[in-house]
């Protein structure tokens, strides 16, 4: 089963573009908190410093439908960031992204539906820089798409589905400016939905520290998913210890069936985009990759312990530096298949990547003095980080936790106490179910400088609570002491628990077990457009809780929601945009009496009410949204197609909707720029009506061309305001195809055969050409004269001829009278020092079967126009080449015809080899292997170096043909 799980016991009785959608940033006491900055998670000062910019879709130039803003646990947008996203449901749809500062590396977060059984499918989007393709991103909704209540199953249809969002990284190759176009397209076929995308400039690799071991001298295998790196890196930290050397693992990535258990070693990689440790035992579901302390107790949903090692906890433990990217699909509570786990005292975790596992980290105490920081946990299909039993003087710091399957943070004392815990200056964001950031229990915890927003279902953004197994003052275990919570920001928290038919607080107690018997300080804090109310208190009694320079802008419903009863006292606390209109849900009566002390604005004590219902919410703080919102216009921007000066476009239209309790006036509609409006909207939009807005676009100059449509209105979310972009052309529009060329590897100094590129002029007047150059190791001749008419097309072949060993990267550009000119094309290869021979050309090959004339002896012709295609309909089929005599082999390039008309496939293959050409054996598993002509066609597989003297490739399958097909077959020796 790919999906399936446990909830708690409870649910079931750093540099950021900030957005009005995303977490938002402003000073902690302003009321203005959605307005845009270009800063860390600044709320005077908060959050995680982070290497990375935001950009929310929704804010970016798109041509795909914004969706949202939606609060309702199991819709695909109240598990965005900032409760929007763009979906982009056709073939050429995209949302592109302008770079606010140089990046060389980006994060997407995005969802892609799953399939009808439930296991999760793939599809592609095509990655543009500045308009010219550079690479083909595989999207995947296996890690994702969870349904039912508990236990979570995989039957798609049943309630609840959620965890809709995954995030893939990739590296550009280059660092692109400030100002660069990145732009995410759709293919077709599968809708892809775009959340967010995070740029940043990665560093390059860290090097090795000298003296220290590295895991490949014990017999590690990077980039080989067949093979078990585990006994090689747990000899490799052994002997670290052993010898108090570091250990080292080097760029690559690196496959663990079982955990690591670390103790008195520093284990650190080349950085967490470089160094990658990952993997899953094929049939062991309960065995995956995780570096864990030894082990002292464990239990709870952490995972059932397998025990290790004796004499717990590992000390002075440091890990830094990698990332752990696992392949955990299903939320299983009994399996230990969480990316850190055990027990580690004296120890420090440190810029570490964590993605993809059950938790990013469970730490299962008794342990003291450990740390996590400048870290970042994605993706996960239940805690973020768990401290769990006996965890003491411990901290969690500048860490970015993001799309949890259970809490953000958690403290959990299970029997044994935790004690002087801290989570500090942390981000923690879109946490599915349950809480940003928790303590059941604990006894001086301090809970401060955080960021938390986005609480989609079950839970708040802060909760201090006596309610979980094994929590109680018996045991030491309760909350007690003093809890500081102080200068967090806390923003779009608390959401409808879908068990209990409530909303839950933004900052909530509970004395579930027994009732709370603490002071909690909660000072200098902002609660900003809460999906509930603000301040919650539910079950036994809580006492006793100060508030001191509260700001609270903006509630679903009230400011406080009383179910039990509290003692709490407020001193300077502020309230605005309550969308109940009343302070206080009050329905225990006297045993709920807040003490007010001076300074308070915006609320009364006495403006209560106790309905025994909840109020659907009314989202009115400015700039926040909802399923039951304000204004808002949908979608977020309009993009028209290039158009001649002159010319006037076909009208695209905006619905404007007030999702607002009351009617909206509206003051006037305008649009700036070289783009008209009409509208149906009259003066006033009545409540929970949506009127309509069409905008036509008429360029006065060649260039980009932009304006914008504004709705005035003094309404809650007015005034509306939508993003309007267009290029003016002079008849002219130039195209490249393919995109990109990429010309392999290939000696220093030697010249590959051309490859061709054909301009066309799509536009309707005649192009200007002018100079066609390239740069790099790059030449070019061209067809191409002075002048290309509307619709012809010429060519121009470019050569390669490396001057150096390595990567080598250029361009072709092609300047014309295009006002979106120069037309570019990029160009890689690689240079080698030795002559690469492809030992397969020309040699014997066999096949099961062919089809009409295209026979096995077409992958060894050197011609990549001629190839194989196997008897249709009759999978697996094979084609085989003899190499003549046994060869060291590390890759294999296969090829299909690089015309465009070979349209982008893939196809499932397994490498096998023999050396006498009887036996064979598996070199590389199956796997699926994609095919686009805008990148040649080509696909290379890499593999550690073996001897062999026969190689076949077995197909079983093929999306764009019922057979294998192939044109080159290449194999080199690495």
């Amino acid at each position: 089963m790919k999906k399936s799980g446990r909830l708690k016991a409870w649910t079931i009785a750093t540099v950021v573009v900030l957005t009005a959608g995303g977490l938002a940033g402003s000073p902690a006491t302003s009321a203005s908190a959605a307005a845009r900055a270009d800063s860390p998670f600044d709320f005077a000062g908060r959050g995680a410093t982070v290497p990375f910019v935001e950009i929310e879709a929704e804010d970016a130039v798109t041509s795909g439908q914004v969706i949202g803003p939606d609060r309702i646990y199991g819709r695909l947008p109240s598990e965005a960031s900032g409760r929007r996203a763009v979906t982009l449901d056709s073939s050429g749809e995209y949302v592109e992204f302008t770079l606010t500062r140089p990046a060389n590396g980006m994060s997407l977060r995005y969802s892609v539906p799953d399939n009808a059984s439930g296991t999760g499918q793939t599809t592609t989007a095509d990655l543009r820089v500045n308009g010219a393709h550079l690479k083909d991103l595989s999207l995947t909704s296996k890690y994702g798409w969870y349904y039912g209540g508990y236990p979570f199953n995989n039957n798609p249809g049943d309630t609840n589905p959620h965890h809709f969002y995954d995030e893939t990284r990739t590296l550009f190759g280059s660092t692109l400016a400030a100002g660069a176009k990145v732009r995410v397209q759709s293919t077709g076929g599968i809708p892809i939905t775009v959340d967010l995308a995070d740029f940043e400039v990665v560093p390059g690799p860290i090097t090795r520290p000298a003296g220290s071991l590295s895991v490949d001298d014990f017999g590690a295998v990077k980039n080989s998913t067949g093979v078990d790196n585990t006994a090689a890196f747990q000899a490799a930290v052994n002997a670290g210890k052993a010898q108090a050397k570091e250990v080292w693992i080097p760029e690559g990535t690196y496959n663990l069936y079982d955990h690591v258990v670390v103790d008195g070693v520093t284990l650190r990689g080349a950085g967490p985009w470089y160094s990658v440790l990952g993997g899953r035992h094929p049939t062991q579901r309960n065995r995956a990759v995780g570096v864990y302390g030894k082990y002292v107790q464990g239990g709870g949903y952490g995972g059932e312990i397998r025990s290790h090692e004796a004499g717990g906890p590992s000390r002075n433990v440091t890990l830094k530096d990698f990332a752990i990217i696992g392949e955990v699909m299903e939320r299983e509570d009994n399996d230990q298949v969480n990316a850190l786990g055990g027990a580690m005292t004296d120890s420090v975790v440190d810029n570490l990547w964590l993605q993809h596992t059950k938790v990013g980290a469970w730490m299962d105490g008794p342990m003291d003095n450990f740390t996590i920081k400048n870290s970042r946990i994605l993706d996960q299909t239940a805690d973020g980080v768990n401290f769990h039993t006996g965890v003491t003087n411990s901290t969690v710091a500048n860490t970015f936790v993001r799309n949890t399957g259970d809490d953000g943070l958690a403290m959990w004392p299970e029997r044994v106490p935790n004690v002087n815990n801290k989570f500090t200056f942390n981000t923690v964001g879109v946490t599915l179910l349950a809480n940003n950031i928790v303590t059941y229990g604990g006894r001086n915890i301090q809970i401060t400088d955080n960021v938390v927003a986005d609480t989609v279902s079950n839970g708040g953004g802060i909760h201090i609570a006596n309610r979980y197994p094994g929590v109680n003052s018996g045991q030491g275990t309760a909350v007690a002491g003093t809890h500081t919570v102080a200068r967090n920001t806390l923003l779009r928290a608390g959401n409808n628990d879908f068990n209990w038919h409530f909303g839950v607080g933004a900052i909530w107690f509970s004395g579930l077990n027994e009732p709370v018997n603490a002071t909690i300080n909660v000072t200098d804090t902002d609660i900003l457009d809460s999906s509930y109310a603000a301040i919650h208190v539910i079950e036994g009694s809580t006492s006793t809780v100060n508030f001191n320079n509260v700001n609270i802008d903006g509630t679903g419903t009230y400011m406080i929601q009383a179910q039990s009863g509290a003692n709490m006292t407020f001193n300077n606390v502020k309230a605005a945009h309550l969308g109940a209109g009343v302070a206080i849900h009050n329905c225990v009566g006297a045993s709920f009496t807040p003490v007010v002390g001076t300074g308070n604005t915006g609320w009364s004590p006495t403006s209560t009410t106790c309905t025994g219902t909840w109020p659907a919410p009314n989202y009115i703080y400015p700039g926040g949204g909802g399923s039951t919102g304000g204004l808002s216009g949908s979608p977020g921007s309009l993009s028209f197609p290039a158009l001649q000066v002159g010319g006037t476009s076909q009208a695209q239209s905006v619905t404007i909707t007030n999702g607002a309790t009351t009617a909206a006036p509206i003051s006037s509609v305008t649009a700036t720029g070289d783009y008209t409006q009409t509208n149906n909207c009259g003066s006033s939009l009545a409540a929970g009506a949506t009127c309509t807005v069409n905008v036509t676009f008429r360029p006065t100059a060649t260039g980009t061309r932009t304006g914008t449509l504004t709705l005035a209105s003094s309404a809650p979310g007015g005034p509306v305001t939508v993003g309007l972009t267009g290029s003016g052309t002079n008849g002219v529009a130039l195209t490249a195809s393919p995109g990109s060329l990429s010309f392999g590897a290939r000696q220093s100094g030697t010249t590959s055969p051309a490859q061709a590129v054909t301009v066309t002029n799509n536009g309707t007047g005649s192009a200007t050409l002018g100079t066609v150059a390239t740069t790099g190791d790059y030449a070019q001749t061209r067809t191409c004269g002075t002048t290309l008419a509307a619709g012809a097309s010429c060519t121009v072949n470019v050569t390669f001829t490396p001057t150096a060993t390595g990567t080598r990267t250029g361009t072709l550009s092609v300047a014309s009278n295009d006002p979106n000119g120069p037309l570019t094309v990029a160009l890689t290869g690689t240079g080698g020092s030795a002559p690469v021979t492809n030992l397969a050309q020309g040699r014997p090959t066999t096949e099961t079967g062919h089809s009409q004339t295209y026979g096995s002896g077409n992958v060894v012709d050197g011609n990549a126009s001629t190839y194989w295609e196997s008897a249709n309909n009759a999978f697996p089929q094979s084609v085989t080449v003899d190499l003549g005599s046994s060869a060291s082999v590390g890759r294999i390039v296969l090829k299909l015809p690089p015309a465009a008309a070979w349209a982008t496939r893939t196809q499932t293959l397994t490498v096998l080899g023999s050396t006498d050409g009887n036996t064979f054996t598996n070199v590389v598993g199956s796997a699926t292997y994609t095919f686009n002509p805008a990148t040649g066609n080509t696909a290379t597989i890499t593999f550690p170096a073996t001897s062999r003297r026969h190689l076949r490739l077995t197909f079983t399958a093929n999306s764009g043909w019922p057979a294998g097909q192939l044109s080159e077959f290449e194999v080199y020796s690495s």
